[in-house]
């Protein structure tokens, strides 16, 4: 069985929308993401170890992701009582990263090794990160975001072939997995 095979299997289970598989090098990295970080667009700058700066300089994030050939790519979905349901997008925030974690522990069973895992719009796992003054109280459970490394999502969503909206009342969380 292959890899597409062993996820589509699980594909419900792990409660994964939608998946796909791409290169690092068809990534889209760009200054621009990390500019909307730099402008504190999502208010969690400089304030956790899976945001901008504490995940590191882009460059430092470009050779990061360079390390790695394979790109599993992988989305969740959520339903919203309305387009301003702000506690439904919260939730399914906080949901996708549960949903993260169990992905990540059953990709690794397929592909052990050193993987780099991105994952949604950054950790809310404590009340207060402990970042910059001391290490995570969670690491190897908290992911940095897609964003955080630059990658421009809806690029990745199109060269995957997976929705980057789902419709409305909806809303997508992507993470994904360089192998």
């Amino acid at each position: 069985m292959d890899l597409r095979e062993a996820i589509e299997k699980k594909q419900k289970e792990l409660n994964i929308h939608q998946f796909g598989f791409m290169t690092t090098d068809q990534l889209s990295i760009h200054r621009g993401v990390r500019d909307l970080c730099e402008m504190n667009s999502c208010g969690k700058y400089g304030k956790s170890w899976s945001c901008p700066p504490g995940v590191g300089t882009l460059e430092e994030c470009r050779k990061k992701i360079m390390k790695y050939k394979n790109v599993f790519v992988y989305t969740t979905k959520h339903d919203l009582e309305d387009s301003y349901d702000f506690e439904g997008m919260m939730d399914g925030k906080d949901a996708h990263e549960e949903i993260s974690r169990e992905v990540v522990k059953y990709f690794e069973t397929l592909v052990p090794g050193d993987n780099l895992v991105l994952s949604g719009d950054g950790c809310s796992r404590c009340e207060k990160c402990t970042y910059p003054d001391a290490p995570c109280r969670f690491q190897g459970e908290v992911y940095p975001t897609v964003e955080s490394y630059g990658v421009e999502v809806y690029k990745m969503a199109e060269t995957v072939n997976v929705n980057y909206i789902n419709g409305a009342n909806t809303v997508t969380y992507f993470g994904c997995i360089m192998f």
